[in-house]
């Protein structure tokens, strides 16, 4: 009798806590950087470096009409780390970090392909995490800088005839 009556507290507050959580108001943090890439080769290497300053905007559209429904923006801090609130639950939403502006004029050309990531707001996705990491993104300067070409060699992947400056 004592552990029917321990089971069915568990149970009770099992089910309390689901129905707390449930009403709960759907809050989620989205979290990424923002980098220089100085060599142009639209990934991180050893003469990248994190921008900080940059803007990031993060923009949910309705899935049929394409609306916006949401919008948050935010700067990235010293580390070039940027976080985001979304408040609300964004299911029949497409929600993307995009890249807004570089405070460096020196690499401010958005990398075509990482000027954007595509983020899951919903706690409908299987993740059990109130955080959603988004992928690196990138500007890069307009001209590969000096010393690209040994660290792509050290790669194994400097094409010769690519026009790098030693």
């Amino acid at each position: 009798m004592a552990k029917a009556v321990a089971l069915g507290s568990v149970f009770c507050i099992l089910a309390l806590a689901t129905v707390a959580h449930c009403h709960a108001p759907e809050v989620f943090d989205v979290e990424g950087n923002v980098y220089c890439d100085p060599c142009r080769v639209l990934f991180e290497t050893k003469l990248s470096h994190k921008i900080a300053g940059a803007t990031v905007k993060l923009e949910c559209l309705d899935a049929i009409t394409s609306n916006i429904t949401y919008s948050v923006e935010s700067v990235t801090d010293s580390n070039g780390h940027y976080k985001l609130s979304v408040k609300g639950d964004h299911a029949d939403n497409i929600c993307q970090v995009t890249l807004t502006k570089s405070p460096d004029a020196d690499c401010s050309e958005p990398m075509e392909g990482l000027e954007t990531d595509k983020i899951v707001c919903t706690e409908n996705s299987g993740i059990h995490s109130h955080v959603r990491y988004a992928n690196p993104l990138g500007f890069m300067t307009k001209q590969s800088i000096e010393g690209c070409k040994e660290v792509l060699d050290e790669l194994g992947l400097a094409p010769e005839d690519l026009d790098f400056q030693t």
